[in-house]
């Protein structure tokens, strides 16, 4: 379903680049349509720039709903991490920040045990 969505949501954004680029702009810099010939009729310029300004709306629209769809389903099963490994049991409750219970002060004593239940051998230089 995601890769439906992510492939209709493609189409939509490369047909609304060409939409933009095709219509005639005020300053004539980006616009490819030139000045027509006269007579009202359906691809007269005022009736191409009627279509193309209403084919940008609908692109548009087009374009924030597959958006939203797509970030919907993105965070539709996501579960909280952390990248601080905490371990599963704690034997007694953290002290207050105020008392050097910060998470700087609850790595240090878990470096502090790692380091104690190291074996005793040549060690690697570790950074300070």
């Amino acid at each position: 379903m995601q890769t439906v969505i992510i492939v209709l949501h493609l189409m939509i954004v490369a047909t609304l680049i060409a939409t933009v680029l095709l219509q005639k702009s005020e300053g004539g810099a980006l616009g490819m349509g030139g000045g027509g010939g006269g007579g009202g009729g359906f691809m007269s310029s005022r009736g191409t720039a009627n279509l193309l300004t209403r084919t940008t709306a609908v692109l548009a629209v087009g374009f924030f709903i597959t958006s939203l769809l797509l970030s919907w389903i993105a965070s539709y099963d996501r579960k909280p991490t952390t990248v601080i490994d905490t371990p599963a049991t704690q034997s007694q409750p953290a002290a207050p920040v105020s008392q050097g219970g910060g998470v700087l002060d609850t790595l240090k004593q878990q470096d502090q045990r790692d380091n104690s239940q190291a074996p005793a051998g040549p060690q690697p230089p570790r950074s300070q």
